[in-house]
């Protein structure tokens, strides 16, 4: 008896899901006509330069959209297409203390993207993102950096992912 509910319940799912169109479980809402997406790599033209950050962006970003779409992920030519710089890479001490000392430190990462849709060039954008984490000062940056890139990046793909394909 539990099994025929189950059964029914997903049943009853697909057929819900089916008259959703183009709707994913992600948020993302894209057309059916567009079938790739083409991510260039982000060069990082930032005054501080991290030598993995432009690598590590970069996948960061292909990663999400092959994971969270069905689009082919292409090097060029795709339906969608996505480049930019990281134009901003900077360490600055914020929270100061009654003593002239910074409590916390920020780490601070900004992408400029230029996004653009072939079958739909009114969803086009150009925009700049920046995303932060504070570490504490007693923390020596190299010792916290890469945790805080991924994290940043998580943030900035996310940020940049809404805004090409969930459209809210």
């Amino acid at each position: 008896m539990i099994k025929k509910i189950k059964f029914f319940i997903f049943s009853i799912t697909l057929l819900l899901l089916n008259g959703c169109g183009v709707y994913s479980f992600t948020g993302a809402s894209i057309s059916p006509d567009i079938k790739s997406i083409s991510i260039q790599q982000f060069p990082n033209l930032a005054m501080l330069v991290q030598p993995t950050l432009s690598q590590s962006f970069t996948m960061a970003l292909r990663d999400k959209f092959a994971s969270q779409t069905n689009l082919n992920i292409l090097l060029n030519n795709g339906d969608l297409n996505i480049e930019g710089e990281i134009t901003g890479y900077t360490n600055q001490p914020v929270a100061i203390q009654g003593n002239q000392q910074a409590a916390l430190n920020r780490l601070t990462i900004t992408v400029k993207v230029r996004f653009t849709n072939k079958k739909n060039n009114k969803q086009d954008f150009e925009s700049t993102f920046t995303r932060y984490r504070d570490y504490s000062s007693q923390s020596n940056l190299s010792a916290v950096e890469n945790d805080l890139i991924k994290e940043i990046n998580t943030d900035l793909v996310e940020d940049i992912f809404n805004k090409a394909v969930v459209n809210w």
